[in-house]
């Protein structure tokens, strides 16, 4: 069975998780049966030895990988480190985590809060996206963009807003910034309660978009495909 580490880097507001679960549990649920998952609480300390595992998920979280925090230095130093030794999935903060530590630059972007159902291009069409696909529409909650890609990354995602949406590096290394996560109810929920933070007329927005049908299936399909696939 697939050995999957999850680092655990934030949470949902204890409302949402309540009623969709914890980060965790939405990739479980996203990548469905047939992995053997466990759960590293990073932010207290939690490490995975990376060679234990067939890979490792980072999760999104509130934080800016530029933040002082120890354990973001930490979360950085980590995945220095386990790479080559464990395939490496980022998503969201994950993403922007993998490329600030590989020789990438995360900032607070300029173009605002991306929220709402975003349509990212297929720029590079790797072996696991199967079925392939053109562009893919999936949920996206973020005020930070990779700005500067790692040297050594390829651009696989993406749009005008985002840039680098997706990146990979070698075979064993991948990340992108939206959520396929992220069910819609959970990001609609996620977007209208953050109404005092982002201008209303962007929430009412976004949330109008996450009513249209989305491409959750298709990628979380390309993760477990990438996961699972030969080293």
């Amino acid at each position: 069975m697939t050995r999957i580490a999850i680092l655990e880097t934030g949470a949902p507001p204890p409302a949402l998780a309540a009623a969709h679960g914890d980060y965790p549990a939405m990739f479980r649920e996203l990548l469905g049966e047939g992995f053997d998952f466990q759960t590293f609480d990073v932010q207290a300390g939690e490490w995975p030895d990376a060679a234990a595992f067939d890979a490792a998920i980072i999760t999104g979280s509130s934080a800016g990988v530029y933040e002082t925090d120890g354990w973001i230095a930490d979360l950085l130093d980590w995945i220095r480190a386990a790479k080559g030794r464990t395939k490496l999935v980022g998503v969201c903060f994950g993403h922007q985590a993998m490329a600030q530590a590989l020789g990438g630059r995360v900032e607070k972007s300029e173009r605002g809060w991306g929220v709402g159902l975003h349509r990212y291009q297929v720029v590079s069409a790797e072996p696991w996206m199967t079925p392939a696909a053109s562009a893919v529409a999936i949920p996206a909650s973020h005020q930070d963009q990779v700005v500067e890609k790692p040297a050594d990354a390829r651009v696989i995602l993406r749009s005008d807003f985002t840039p680098f949406a997706g990146l990979a590096w070698g075979e064993d290394a991948i990340s992108m910034q939206p959520h396929p996560e992220f069910t819609p109810a959970f990001a609609t929920a996620l977007t209208a309660g953050r109404h005092d933070r982002i201008d209303p007329a962007l929430v009412a927005r976004a949330v109008d978009s996450l009513k249209a049908a989305d491409d959750r299936a298709t990628v979380g399909g390309w993760i477990r495909a990438f996961v699972t696939a030969p080293a």
